[in-house]
């Protein structure tokens, strides 16, 4: 069937022969996007659900994959209107796109293979990431490499395949009049994302301990592996 397993076929983004304008430009439509869906709104449920209050009160956040830094410069303002310091570095193999956010704390490294030492935050995060790896080999070393750079937790966040959601997102993309190569990067985002029970097995696979995953909305399948 058409979603029973992840595509293989490339984002566009993705390619070699991207230009500066092309980056920045995909990143403002993804961001209006991400904006519309809330899409910092499961971490921020879910911080606070697992590690409580007083334990979100001061937090150092790793988000892998961050591009041009959106969500940590969504997620600080956020904290910091609740009293609390979230100090978030953005860590992505693009220099690129890292290269938007220039007030950011910003880390050229891959998923794959962090370059920041054991327990380095209290908590690594990612954010529609986990879909651009190819290989399961690469999946699990990317869990692995979280959980082994985090202190209390780790929390990944990305894209649910299925149908309903795939033609969903299509026809937003086109409502809001997103250009063709945009609109195909999105709608392959969703055949190249993920089941529970696919990150469950990863996790196991990963060596990663209490963990949990679980899907939102039919939107989202999160991953939250608690490590002290």
């Amino acid at each position: 069937m058409f979603f029973s397993q992840r595509s293989q076929q490339a984002e566009c983004l993705d390619g070699p022969d991207r230009s500066d304008a092309d980056i920045r430009d995909a990143y403002h439509w993804l961001g209006r996007v991400n904006r519309l869906t809330k899409f910092s709104r499961p971490f921020e449920r879910t911080l606070v659900r697992e590690l409580g209050e007083d334990g979100c009160r001061l937090l150092t956040v790793v988000d892998v994959g961050a591009g041009d830094g959106l969500l940590g410069r969504t997620l600080e303002p956020w904290a910091a209107a609740r009293g609390w310091r979230w100090d978030i570095t953005n860590c992505d193999l693009s220099p690129r796109a890292l290269a938007l956010n220039p007030n950011g704390r910003n880390v050229v490294g891959s998923a794959t293979d962090l370059p920041f030492p054991h327990n380095s935050f209290d908590i690594v995060v990612a954010s529609q990431m986990t879909h651009h790896l190819d290989s399961d080999d690469a999946v699990k070393r990317h869990f692995a490499e979280a959980y082994r750079v985090s202190r209390k937790g780790v929390l990944i966040c990305d894209l649910h395949r299925n149908a309903v959601f795939y033609i969903g997102l299509g026809l937003t993309l086109i409502a809001m009049r997103f250009p063709a190569w945009i609109r195909h990067d999105g709608l392959v985002s969703v055949r190249r994302g993920w089941r529970v029970p696919e990150w469950e097995r990863l996790a196991r696979e990963a060596g990663l301990k209490n963990y949990r995953a679980w899907m939102e909305h039919g939107t989202r399948v999160l991953l939250f592996a608690r490590k002290a």
